[in-house]
C-alpha cells in the first residue's frame, strides 16, 4: 500500500484536472445506512414498491414512499462530513480538483467545503423537494415538516401537485445534464479516483470507466473488489476516510 500511495500522490502533483468519483462507502463512514448492504434498507422494504412509475400513479404508493422518506429523512438529519468528504474538500482548496461526481444523496461534499457547482449529483439530492407539475421547489426540512404534522402524502401548496425529492427512484430517467456533463468531465481529466463506489450501478459505473479509456490515470480506494479494479492504475483497499486523508496530508507536505 505504501507504494501506491506513493504513486498517487506523485500522480496527483502531476495532474492538471482530478476528477473524483464517488458512491456509498463514503458516505457509510459518516454513519448513513447503505441501501444495498446487508441491513440495510432494501432488505426491510421491496424496491419495486419505489418504483418511479408507481409513485405516480398510486397515492398509495406516494404515500409508502414518504414513509421510507421520513425514515432516510431523520437517519440523515444530523450526519457530518467525514475525513473522506474533508481530504476531497481539501484537493478543491489545493486547485487540484475539476469536480466531484457524486452518486451519494446526501450533500455532505458541499457541507465538507466543496463548491456546490463542483459538485455533480447524477443520483440527485434527498435535500429538496419539486412539485412534478408546476416546479416549485421546497426544502426537504418544510416537507418533513408538514409531514411530521399528519400529511400522510405532501401536496404543492401553490397548484396541489405531486411533490418528489429530487432523488432519483427506481425507473426515473438519470438527470441528462449533470449526466452528459459528468461524461464529458470524466473524458477530460487525466487522473480519476473512484472512492467508495462497488462500480455495478449503471450507468453511473460506466462515467470513471470514460475516464480511463480517454486516457486518464484511474485509481480505485474501496473496502472490496469492483468488476473494473484490473483496468486501475493502483486499487487501494481500505477506509475511504484514512486513506484518503493518507494521500492528501503527502501531497500537502510536497506543496508547502
Amino acid at each position: 500500500m505504501k507504494d501506491q500511495v506513493r504513486d498517487v500522490v506523485e500522480w496527483i502533483l502531476a495532474a492538471r484536472r482530478i476528477v473524483v468519483f464517488t458512491g456509498a462507502g463514503v458516505s457509510t463512514e459518516s454513519g448513513i445506512p447503505d441501501f444495498r448492504s446487508a441491513g440495510g434498507i432494501w432488505e426491510k422494504y421491496d424496491p419495486e414498491d419505489f418504483t418511479y412509475q408507481r409513485f405516480v400513479s398510486s397515492e398509495e404508493a406516494r404515500e409508502q414512499y414518504w414513509r421510507l422518506g421520513s425514515e432516510f429523512y431523520h437517519s440523515l438529519k444530523d450526519v457530518k462530513p467525514n475525513p473522506a468528504h474533508v481530504a476531497i474538500a481539501e484537493l478543491e482548496r489545493m486547485g487540484k480538483l475539476d469536480c466531484v461526481i457524486t452518486q451519494n444523496v446526501d450533500g455532505l461534499h458541499q457541507m465538507a467545503g466543496n463548491s456546490p457547482e463542483k459538485v455533480i449529483e447524477v443520483h440527485g439530492t434527498f435535500r429538496t423537494v419539486t412539485c412534478l407539475k408546476c416546479g416549485k421547489r421546497y426544502s426537504r426540512e418544510a416537507v418533513q415538516e408538514m409531514i411530521d404534522s399528519g400529511t400522510k402524502v405532501p401536496r404543492c401548496d401553490e397548484c396541489k401537485g405531486i411533490l418528489k425529492d429530487d432523488t432519483i427512484a427506481f425507473g426515473q430517467a438519470m438527470p441528462e445534464r449533470e449526466t452528459a456533463e459528468a461524461f464529458r468531465r470524466c473524458e477530460e481529466c487525466d487522473l480519476c479516483f473512484v472512492i467508495g463506489s462497488s462500480l455495478v450501478v449503471q450507468p453511473a459505473a460506466s462515467m470513471p470507466i470514460a475516464a480511463k479509456q480517454s486516457g486518464a490515470r484511474l485509481v480505485i480506494v474501496n473496502r472490496d473488489p469492483t468488476p473494473y479494479d484490473r483496468l486501475a492504475d493502483a486499487v487501494i483497499r481500505g477506509s475511504a476516510g484514512a486513506v484518503m486523508t493518507q494521500i492528501v496530508e503527502a501531497v500537502r507536505a510536497r506543496i508547502v
